[in-house]
């Protein structure tokens, strides 16, 4: 009895005398760098290296950190950590006297519907969807079944982005928008078949039009197979489309919605300082829905160069889109969906105020499907492991736990906009409008054609009533 409890008191005494050498040491270690800091001339000092990282920024050094160690062209992932225009500067008006907030438990309509002038127009539950993220060319096959059934779960859309469409993404979600991309293998008829809408790929925000080549189709023969690439042939996604050689888009957009039998057609574009004129050929097309796709947006990865110093900010673009469609009498026609650096339920109502249909959201959802699993890649991978095609983590995904948890995400996001629908006084999501913001900035206030929050507004007539029906002024 006795030898057990002396090895217990020893073992305790020792990691005392342990953690007491680990705190000895730490201590005299921070005295002799503090000592360091204080004492030695700026061009020894290493706060040096804290001061001229300031200027460039840590970002950047590491970026050209890898361009000196691999001198090839750097493929960022998930977009820009560049601080664009965003939708900050601006706020809702709440009800309360001179508009009253709606009872708080009334339903709210939260459906929208996609390509209303379509045969067959998409209606999904929440005007959330799922963006385009690729088989193949981003995502990892479990990762896109994940994000179309979760999204089905949530009864929305989710979009198949611009690789090989998957059978299962189709079984997983009825309401599956099937992207036409820039490549050889669009317009497989029976993915058409199965298609809620199709999106013809022109352009995104993260890359704008360029294209490239697939590059893990040069080692996965299944891919290879899926892509319908031959031995030895890259799979390429050219700059202009491929579908555009011989045809006009309207040719392509009546083609299409033939084959489809009226489902709503659409293209997807990287607004840029020509935006207008983008949108005027897509209305010449007969397009029934427009997507763009804001400076803001992510990808798998993409030169920093084309994500920090290219496009349009997604804030700027939605208000010109929906300026040029109401001049051109298209606004109740032709959907808008936005997308590009929306990231909470705000972002998202504000984006409908301003006059979307819907949003794409992307790297959210991403980070919604990964929920709980991420460290199955964290601390030593990133994890983008556990969803990119390719990543190391990628076959220990669990698929059921991924939908589960963006389907989760999708609804908790649409309860909370519609208790803000009902802060505003209304019961349809589709009935807040710009009239509903006010902005804390002029530019902003400008910008949307919205009240500035420090202006009161102009005083109404002396005679008129108030909402308690005391005439005003008394």
């Amino acid at each position: 009895m006795f030898w057990p409890l002396a090895l217990a008191i020893a073992a305790i005494a020792g990691r005392r005398l342990a953690v007491s050498s680990v705190r000895d040491g730490l201590q005299h270690a921070v005295r002799t760098l503090m000592l360091r800091l204080q004492n030695d001339p700026y061009p020894e000092n290493l706060w040096e290296m804290v001061s001229a990282t300031r200027r460039p920024g840590p970002q950047t050094i590491l970026e050209n950190g890898l361009r000196a160690e691999h001198g090839a062209l750097l493929h960022r992932p998930l977009g820009s950590p560049r601080r664009w225009p965003n939708l900050e500067a601006l706020v809702f008006d709440g009800a309360q006297l001179a508009r009253r907030p709606a009872v708080h438990d009334v339903p709210v309509d939260m459906a929208v519907t996609l390509g209303p002038r379509a045969k067959r127009p998409l209606k999904v539950d929440i005007p959330i969807l799922v963006s385009g993220m690729a088989y193949g060319l981003a995502l990892s096959r479990r990762a896109k079944v994940a994000l179309a059934r979760g999204a089905a779960l949530a009864g929305t859309a989710s979009n198949s982005g611009e690789g090989p469409v998957l059978p299962l993404e189709w079984q997983a979600n009825p309401k599956l928008i099937v992207q036409y991309p820039r490549a050889r293998w669009g317009g497989d008829p029976v993915a058409l078949r199965h298609a809620a809408m199709v999106e013809v790929h022109l352009g995104q925000g993260a890359s704008t039009g360029v294209g490239g080549e697939v590059v893990g189709a040069r080692s996965n023969r299944r891919l290879r197979r899926e892509l319908g690439v031959g031995p030895g042939e890259p799979a390429v996604i050219y700059s202009h489309h491929d579908a555009l050689k011989t045809r006009s888009l309207r040719e392509l957009v009546d083609e299409l919605r033939s084959e489809t039998d009226g489902v709503p057609i659409g293209v997807k574009l990287a607004p840029g300082r020509r935006l207008e004129q983008d949108l005027e050929a897509c209305l010449a097309a007969g397009v029934d829905y427009i997507a763009l796709d804001g400076a803001q947006a992510a990808t798998k990865g993409s030169p920093p160069i084309l994500q920090d110093d290219f496009g349009l900010p997604t804030l700027y673009a939605l208000v010109r889109a929906v300026r040029f469609l109401e001049a051109s009498g298209a606004r109740e026609q032709v959907s808008l969906i936005v997308g590009g650096g929306l990231y909470t339920p705000g972002d998202y109502l504000k984006v409908l105020a301003l006059g979307a249909d819907a949003v794409y959201i992307g790297t959210v959802a991403l980070f919604a499907v990964s929920h709980g699993q991420v460290f199955k890649a964290m601390p030593w991978e990133p994890p983008t492991q556990l969803v990119f095609f390719g990543g190391h983590q990628e076959h220990e995904l669990d698929v059921d736990e991924g939908a589960y948890r963006l389907a989760n995400y999708l609804r908790a996001a649409a309860w909370e906009m519609a208790v803000a629908v009902r802060a505003l006084g209304k019961t349809a999501v589709r009935d807040v409008s710009k009239e509903d913001l006010m902005a804390l900035d002029e530019l902003t206030a400008r910008l949307c054609d919205v009240p500035v929050a420090h202006h009161a507004p102009a005083p109404r007539h002396r005679e008129a009533s108030s909402p308690l029906g005391i005439p005003a002024g008394t």
